[in-house]
């Protein structure tokens, strides 16, 4: 038989092998395991540089971790938000997938968001609770609280626990209201306080004990006259994080020991513990406290 007459056709193997050759092509066109970015947020409670400094090394510790936990490259970016409020909504909003929080911003987030999941407390000396100070210049005659009427008194921010509520809560305890002080003024920062107490500006300041201390052993002629407790500070998944990497999280930060690389390059070598929500419960009391501000208090 002549081929004349015939049109060339391709032969059936070629035919089969082409769509084979296109999906292998898709296959390999995909990483095999995607990439897992992830934001991180801080507020400043002290200088933004030195949040940089105290976090970052510590992220990039939970980031290699992260990676070998889910078998997937993990990139942490950090984002540092100006103040407190702004710090809330970038958690509630979910422009940060975690967060560092304060006590008093954990709250106000999980009024705004009911959703946002608790990953695990910072431990301090294996427990979850700390102390803010009441600081006066060394030299300074007042030796208690119930001497700060007219005086002077400096508090952080608004929104801070330690900086605000708890301590207001703590001089309405001993009589002390707004009314009594000369004057009073939410100077943001903890180191503010210290620093503006110290040059005398302000007569006393409530500050937390991590910064007084730091602020002593800088020469800051600082004394403390008074202390309150307060609960560690809480770090917060967003509402909607991958499960996976919420369980990945708080296993690491909760199993974080001293033979643990997470735990050496932890804030303050102290590790993290788990936690409920109900930790926070004397945080709420405090906020929902006004007696501060009570025009008919009882001395």
């Amino acid at each position: 038989m002549t081929r004349q007459g015939f049109t060339h056709l391709p032969s059936m193997r070629v035919i089969h092998f082409r769509p084979l050759l296109l999906l292998i092509t898709l296959l390999f066109s995909f990483p095999i395991s995607a990439e897992i970015n992830l934001i991180f947020g801080l507020y400043t409670s002290d200088k933004p540089t030195t949040m940089v400094t105290k976090f970052r090394p510590f992220i990039n510790t939970l980031e290699a971790q992260l990676t070998h936990k889910l078998q997937q490259p993990v990139h942490i970016k950090m984002h540092i938000s100006s103040n407190y409020n702004d710090g809330v909504e970038a958690l509630t909003s979910g422009e940060v997938d975690f967060s560092r929080l304060g006590p008093a911003s954990y709250i106000t987030a999980k009024n705004a968001n009911a959703d946002l999941q608790l990953l695990a407390i910072e431990a301090k000396k294996g427990k979850k609770r700390f102390h803010g100070v009441i600081a006066v210049q060394t030299d300074s005659p007042i030796t208690k609280p119930e001497q700060l009427a007219g005086k002077r008194f400096a508090f952080g921010s608004e929104q801070s626990t330690i900086g605000r509520y708890l301590s207001q809560s703590y001089l309405a305890d001993h009589h002390i209201f707004s009314t009594d002080l000369a004057k009073f003024d939410y100077l943001g920062r903890h180191d503010a306080v210290g620093a503006a107490v110290a040059a005398g500006r302000y007569d006393a300041g409530a500050l937390k004990e991590g910064t007084f201390n730091k602020l002593r052993s800088k020469g800051v002629l600082l004394r403390e006259i008074a202390r309150f407790p307060n609960v560690t500070k809480p770090w917060v998944a967003k509402a909607g994080l991958d499960e996976k990497i919420v369980q990945a999280l708080s296993a690491l930060l909760i199993a974080s020991n001293e033979s643990n690389a997470l735990y050496k390059n932890s804030l303050s070598k102290n590790g993290f513990l788990a936690g409920d929500d109900s930790d926070y419960d004397i945080i709420r009391k405090s906020m929902n406290d006004n007696r501060f501000f009570s025009t008919n208090a009882i001395k």
